[in-house]
């Protein structure tokens, strides 16, 4: 089947990499895929591996927040949910440097050593991936002061972000949020994981605009639509493609710069027309990279290329994903044999 396929000559990866260490997973993904990637995570090693969970010990330590007296804890990570300090006025929490532009100052420097490796081109951007003020604050935060909270973490991060501008060349860099949260809150299944304060798809939409303004033009901005990978599965299952290209198609109208790539995931057990139908739809700006999550190592190459046969009657061109990060409950040898299916599913640019 995959010698009868025009198989995708472009790959993404979401952000992390269950491997031991940056220098490890450039040089094996480079040595896979490496001439596939325009951008390359440097993989999200240790607790950034668990995700929003890198930021609770610094929400835990803020002297602004203490744990809910209620004793409410989050439902999945059993974390308790943080609210206001006694006393606290909401107009002085200050949260200062979130750890992100550390983390890539230093992934920087690797992704330049496996340059003159020869593991990638030089044009390959190093990709930060963080969560957005909503994907981390409306994990952790109790209801009643989520909107408090994120505010305050809001201003931090867009100053973490131009740290991080500031301390890597632009033209070797992009920034990708991780939209998430807001995804399972948007898409109108049933969920009780996130409040629904300030979660209407226009106040998102809005988040949205004012955390992407900071990205300077020449810095590439990607978004990683996602349904979650707590326990390696999603939250909630997408019953098709039509939220998320609502979602997509609202977001380009609200944010006012070029979103450079888009990513969507495709559940394992879906490769039907129905699914991807949908996709049709979308009103990207031409320039807008596509990436679909159509990996699955338990589908083997055969099964990503039949996915990528039905999603191409609908998305004529786009690269290929796995549906989210290839980290939590995944070990070493499963990491490695996505990767080859990548690898197989996949091929070099002419």
């Amino acid at each position: 089947m995959a010698t009868q396929t025009r198989l995708p000559d472009s790959a993404y990866l979401v952000g992390s990499i269950g491997l031991d260490s940056v220098d490890e997973i450039l040089r094996t993904v480079g040595r896979k895929i490496g001439p596939r990637l325009k951008r390359v995570p440097d993989g999200e090693v240790g607790p950034r591996r668990l995700w929003a969970s890198f930021q609770y010990p610094l929400l835990r330590s803020s002297p602004f927040l203490r744990p809910d007296p209620s004793g409410a804890v989050r439902a999945t990570s059993k974390f308790p949910l943080l609210a206001l300090a006694e006393g606290v006025d909401p107009s002085e929490i200050t949260f200062g440097e979130l750890g992100y532009a550390r983390e890539a100052r230093a992934s920087y420097l690797d992704l330049q050593a496996a340059k003159k490796r020869g593991d990638f081109p030089d044009h390959v951007r190093l990709q930060v991936c963080m969560p957005t003020p909503f994907g981390i604050i409306y994990a952790f935060a109790a209801p009643k002061d989520v909107l408090a909270i994120e505010a305050a973490y809001e201003r931090a991060m867009i100053e973490e972000v131009k740290r991080i501008c500031d301390a890597i060349p632009h033209e070797h860099l992009c920034i990708q949020w991780d939209f998430c949260h807001e995804m399972i809150s948007l898409d109108g299944q049933p969920q009780d994981w996130f409040p629904a304060t300030g979660a209407s798809q226009p106040e998102i939409m809005e988040r949205m605009r004012r955390i992407c303004a900071p990205i300077p033009a020449d810095v590439e901005l990607g978004i990683h639509v996602c349904y979650g990978d707590f326990g390696a599965k999603h939250f909630i299952e997408p019953k098709d493609a039509s939220r998320m290209v609502d979602v997509a198609n609202d977001m380009v109208r609200s944010v006012d710069r070029l979103i450079n790539y888009m990513h969507f995931p495709a559940p394992v057990d879906r490769t039907d027309r129905a699914y991807f139908a949908p996709f049709a739809d979308l009103k990207l700006d031409p320039r807008t990279e596509i990436y679909l999550g159509v990996v699955h190592v338990s589908a083997g190459v055969e099964g990503v290329v039949a996915r990528i046969e039905t999603a191409r009657e609908f998305v004529p061109e786009f690269g290929i994903a796995t549906e989210c990060g290839i980290a939590r409950a995944r070990k070493p040898d499963l990491v490695e044999r996505i990767l080859d299916t990548y690898a197989g599913a996949s091929r070099n640019p002419s």
